[in-house]
């Protein structure tokens, strides 16, 4: 029997390899699109039985894509979204789309809808229904954010659910890598908005000179280059959250346009004499200390405390090595899709090296050190030590020889030997102390330990 074929429309092409390289395995015939017009020439060329495509094209309007899919007889199209957006779900789905997928997509979803789609090609899907925050409460956190039991870990979901239904603005701090967008978007989740968009932006990633341009957009003709009218970040976010993943970064000059904006829920698109009233929810994260960033003049402290309505701070993996288990097992069940493995979670001494190392890259270094470790194992067989990095395993052999800092043995002996075993890499000798590079300096210059 011929395979079913499948057109990808996405202009992420490396999800867009991901996607054809999985339904691959599975037996279907892939075609890739990278923009609206590629798939038009795609679906006059062959014979296309499903289209997954992106809400958001690069050249057409959202949803234009569904009219032309449909006036193709025997083809069905299923729409994916990174904003969770259920209010254009609902129009997509009333346009003729047979479902919606939200990204991350995950394998088993995206299968059955597949499987669903190809079943049922002249019944559309119910439009979901709006889950009320009692409801979203009583089923727990999102299924996306893993859960964990250490003391650290529950505190932190207490002050998730205690501050998700309020309409406070978040400032959410934790080191690089703890998962402070993951917390941010189940706390929208779990909000009255969740039925709105999530709209993540990462503050560092934005070049100084187009800033108020993705901020608050612009009209056509505003400036050189500017080709058409843009829709910037509050006004995508309209109804629903505004993540602003490492506020520390904004320029002050862009602090103060915001500071605006948020005070007065207004804003004005470059170019345009007409100010928008926008409804969002601002929720905010750093790794920085924003409170000393403001003693000395570089983030303004009005602005600080109008993020600042609650904090929560996001602990760190090595203060919750109870959930070590817990996380890397949902990240093998993660890479074993991803890499067609069937790894069996960790053997005895991979998780005892885990225990022992420092984590520095938190979450996202454990996420990566366990795909790695997915590739090189057996399927059906443990993670085993040796699939580990080198770094890894020699933090392992170097900590169980060395005490702990706060031991009754001197700390200028300790300090020494961790120095000697890294030979002389502060950074290592720190994460073996189990304390920060600046704890680590401060004490070689109170007990003034020579370095050479």
């Amino acid at each position: 029997m011929k395979s079913k074929h499948i057109l990808i429309v996405e202009d992420d092409i490396s999800f867009s390899n991901l996607l054809e390289t999985f339904l691959t395995k599975k037996g279907f015939q892939v075609s890739i699109a990278g923009s609206f017009e590629q798939a038009k020439k795609k679906l006059l060329e062959h014979t296309i039985d499903l289209v997954l495509s992106d809400m958001r094209l690069p050249d057409s309007e959202d949803l234009e894509i569904i009219p032309f899919v449909k006036e193709h007889d025997n083809t069905t199209i299923v729409m994916m979204t990174s904003y969770a957006e259920i209010n254009l779900a609902v129009n997509a789905i009333k346009l003729g789309a047979i479902d919606y997928l939200e990204k991350p997509i995950q394998p088993t979803v995206l299968l059955s809808v597949i499987e669903k789609a190809f079943n049922s090609k002249t019944t559309p899907v119910t439009a979901p229904k709006e889950i009320n925050s009692k409801q979203k409460t009583e089923a727990g956190l999102s299924t996306k954010f893993i859960k964990g039991t250490s003391p650290a870990s529950k505190k932190l979901h207490e002050y998730i659910e205690l501050v998700a239904p309020t309409p406070m603005s978040v400032l959410i701090i934790g080191e690089s890598g703890t998962g402070k967008e993951n917390i941010a978007k189940t706390i929208h989740d779990l909000s009255t908005r969740s039925d709105k968009p999530f709209v993540p932006v990462d503050c560092g990633a934005i070049p100084k000179e187009i800033a108020s341009s993705e901020f608050f957009g612009h009209i056509k003709g505003s400036f050189t280059g500017a080709l058409s009218d843009k829709k910037g970040h509050f006004s995508t976010a309209n109804g629903g959250t505004l993540f602003l993943d490492e506020i520390g970064n904004l320029s002050y000059e862009l602090q103060i346009q915001l500071l605006r904006a948020i005070q007065e829920r207004k804003i004005r698109p470059i170019g345009s004499q007409t100010e928008i009233n926008v409804d969002i929810r601002i929720i905010a994260a750093t790794n920085s200390n924003l409170t000393k960033a403001a003693e000395k003049g570089n983030f303004r402290e009005d602005l600080l405390h109008r993020l600042n309505e609650f904090s929560i701070h996001v602990p760190s993996l090595r203060d919750r090595h109870e959930d070590l288990s817990l996380f890397a097992n949902s990240f093998i069940e993660k890479s074993n899709v991803e890499l067609d493995k069937n790894c069996i979670g960790l053997d005895d001494k991979t998780l005892d090296a885990f225990k022992k190392y420092n984590w520095p890259g938190n979450l996202r270094e454990l996420q990566n050190v366990i795909k790695r470790a997915v590739l090189l194992s057996a399927s059906n067989q443990p993670i085993q030590v040796n699939t580990l990095p080198e770094h890894i395993r020699s933090s392992n052999a170097i900590s169980e020889t060395l005490p702990p800092l706060q031991s009754s043995e001197n700390e200028t002996v300790l300090i020494e030997r961790a120095l000697k075993l890294t030979n002389g890499n502060k950074a290592k000798a720190a994460k073996l102390l189990k304390i920060d590079r600046k704890t680590l300096y401060n004490k070689l210059k109170r007990y003034n330990i020579n370095l050479n």
